[in-house]
């Protein structure tokens, strides 16, 4: 490819967050970025769009950036106006992140910064989502280098159709880590704490709902697993066909033949 790539840059930590920032200023160099990204935070917000009000669009005086958008709305939402109404050409690749917390594991199923990356596998755009392991502290600097190189690997070698790539960054200060590895999703996810509160003048119940992290013993050949051990971890997830074909062979008749 001798032009530079277009690249359309989301999250789900808002146009704010400083995570967008280092992965405007990784990819800066190295393609044509077109940024789009929601007004507030959208954490959790997995593949939800907004249905029930408008959604209002204003652009974003970003340094030397001069597509820049914020969005009320969720990051498929950013995804959709963008492919649909702030692009002239389909960008070659949708990058989502960089996240605050880990999305290892069946934790993506929830994620915002994953779902961003799926809006794109819908049109045919693939994908990459970003995260670094701490949630509290996060540490951006390190990732820059191995975000280059992983987004100019997948440009130069395409991913399939429907996969998007689900990258992990370890807890780490740069000179921790230990590798990278190309694998598959673990079990491990963040399950419901709830916190039960009174509500202080009607005296009804409410919640905060928290969350804890399973500790499953993971395989070896998991992203949960290999994180833990100091490495990125890299998964490709398709997401383009998700029919259990085992399932529709096995049943198939059986349950055709119940009316």
């Amino acid at each position: 490819m001798n032009r530079k790539p277009k690249i359309l840059l989301t999250n789900d930590d808002g146009i704010r967050a400083p995570g967008i920032r280092y992965l405007a200023k990784a990819l800066e160099e190295v393609a044509d970025l077109t940024i789009m990204a929601p007004v507030d935070e959208k954490s959790a917000s997995g593949l939800s769009i907004t249905i029930k009000h408008p959604l209002s669009v204003q652009e974003v005086d970003w340094d030397d950036q001069k597509r820049v958008w914020c969005v009320t709305g969720t990051p498929a939402d950013c995804v959709k106006l963008a492919l649909s109404r702030y692009m002239s050409d389909p960008p070659d690749l949708v990058v989502s992140g960089i996240n605050p917390g880990s999305n290892a594991g069946r934790n993506l199923l929830y994620s915002g910064t994953v779902g961003g990356a799926i809006e794109g596998i819908m049109h045919n755009i693939p994908g990459i989502a970003f995260s670094v392991e701490d949630y509290i502290k996060p540490k951006f600097d390190h990732t820059l280098t191995y975000i280059q190189k992983i987004v100019s690997h997948v440009i130069e070698n395409p991913l399939p159709v429907g996969t998007l790539l689900n990258v992990n960054f370890p807890n780490s200060n740069g000179g921790d880590i230990q590798g990278i590895k190309f694998t598959r999703q673990g079990a491990g996810m963040w399950i419901e704490n709830p916190d039960q509160r009174i509500h202080p003048t009607e005296g009804h119940s409410y919640y905060w709902i928290g969350q804890k992290e399973i500790k499953e013993s993971e395989p070896e050949d998991t992203d949960t697993w290999w994180i833990q051990k100091g490495y990125i971890t890299a998964v490709p997830v398709h997401v383009a066909e998700l029919t259990d074909h085992r399932m529709l062979k096995e049943r198939k008749n059986s349950f055709e033949k119940l009316f």
